[in-house]
């Protein structure tokens, strides 16, 4: 549940699956900055009110000062972190430019925050949040991969931080999913999530651009439910269920849709849609807990070795080229 996309490099970047050498020049299909910055604004907005809304209304099981806790360390990491980043790389911070491009690069350290102090549940210690939130950042500057010339962070940082905790903290564990309706009922148990469900779809349909991300995901969850119901005699219903939850519906618009860890193409936004859902699916039938997180954290280091593979043999072909474009050269003074 982050956006990670840096909008103030957003000019220059793009998500690595959409970059393509044709005669030697690079290709861009990633969205424009603008649409970006718009992206990570609507992310925050809609996690900021949904954190206030579960706060004060809903029910959620933590205690308000552990989002407040989380945004100061979120903001302060990330700003550290960068620094320290752009000085060993020689180049500017993604945060100059003024008091609206720091608050612009906060965005994503915000939206960070505000998922895992809303999706982690450590019982009266606030340290497993705080910890998930640094960890999230240490990952998009420690696993990186150079893609088209550029590094780029290839975990979704929040989920990593997350599944980082559950691995080392056995105490600590997901918020339970009732807390995201504890204190509505009535009519309000739909309309909540079909409203959630609304604002997601129109974020990911006009900004992201993550739909056949969403229907992959989606309709994988379908197959590998009824794969576990008709090959090991799994309760169909059961293995359904979750997708009648507020948990999913959030996971779904807001955690795997991720622009800067999730492919730009359709067809390749589809695959990792149904890659997730069928990794959710082994690690189930497996007896694996908290499958939503740890297959997330799979399908990004599958498609991690994906981008791996296909930069190789890009530049093993370009040097090709080069060597070619140098004999042709060479061939031609000599005649």
């Amino acid at each position: 549940m982050t956006s990670t996309t840096q909008p103030r490099a957003a000019a220059r970047d793009s998500s690595p699956d959409s970059i393509h050498s044709t005669a030697g020049t690079v290709s861009v299909t990633a969205p424009s900055a603008e649409t970006r910055v718009k992206a990570l604004q609507r992310f925050a907005l809609s996690l900021t009110v949904f954190t206030l809304a579960g706060h004060l209304i809903l029910g959620f099981e933590q205690s308000p000062i552990t989002p407040l806790l989380a945004m100061v360390t979120s903001y302060v990491v990330a700003l550290v972190l960068e620094a320290l980043d752009s000085w060993a790389h020689q180049r500017p911070p993604q945060y100059a430019g003024g008091a609206g491009a720091v608050v612009t690069f906060l965005l994503p350290a915000h939206i960070t925050a505000l998922a895992c102090a809303m999706l982690l549940y450590g019982n009266a210690s606030v340290w497993p949040y705080l910890f998930a939130v640094v960890v999230a950042h240490a990952t998009k500057y420690l696993i990186r991969l150079r893609v088209g010339g550029k590094l780029r962070h290839v975990l979704n940082p929040s989920n990593a931080g997350i599944v980082v905790t559950l691995l080392l903290f056995g105490w600590v564990g997901i918020a339970p999913p009732y807390h995201f309706t504890n204190y509505i009922t009535g009519a309000w148990d739909w309309l909540l999530p079909l409203a959630i469900l609304g604002a997601g779809t129109m974020l990911n349909s006009t900004l992201t651009g993550k739909i056949p991300l969403i229907l992959g995901w989606v309709g994988g969850f379908v197959v590998q439910a009824v794969l576990r119901w008709l090959v090991l005699d799994h309760a169909l219903v059961g293995a359904l269920l979750p997708m009648t939850g507020l948990a999913f519906v959030v996971y779904t618009n807001y955690m795997i849709t991720d622009p800067a860890t999730s492919p730009v193409k359709p067809r390749n936004q589809f695959v990792f849609g149904l890659t997730n859902a069928l990794v959710y699916g082994l690690l189930v039938v497996s007896g694996v807990v908290f499958g939503f997180f740890f297959a997330l954290v799979i399908t990004c280091a599958l498609r991690a070795g994906v981008l791996l593979v296909a930069e190789r043999r890009r530049a093993a072909a370009a040097a090709a080229g080069a060597a070619t474009g140098k004999v042709a050269t060479l061939v031609g003074r000599m005649s």
